[in-house]
């Protein structure tokens, strides 16, 4: 049994590259955009529920949806932030 004071380690996936999921983001932000939809919203959504009707058909953004894994685009866009966050 783990201690509670023990940092754990998540283990990065390798089953896309860093490009195709920024890509793939890219791609189903401008599908919901387009469709008058908030996409901020909308990919919240998709990453606390695991419901693929959060991210519209358009552009085909919802078969690029799911060719990622949640945490592949958390951590996405986790790193894009703090890239272009930190001080």
């Amino acid at each position: 049994m783990k201690r509670l004071s023990e940092t754990q380690k998540f283990t990065e996936f390798d089953k896309i590259s860093k490009n195709e999921a920024k890509e793939i983001l890219r791609e189903i932000y401008y599908a919901l955009k387009e469709k008058g939809y908030n996409p901020v919203n909308q990919i919240v959504g998709y990453i606390l529920s695991g419901d693929p009707t959060y991210i519209t058909s358009h552009r085909n953004a919802r078969v690029l949806v799911g060719k990622l894994e949640r945490d592949e685009l958390l951590e996405e866009m986790v790193t894009f932030y703090l890239e272009n966050n930190t001080l």
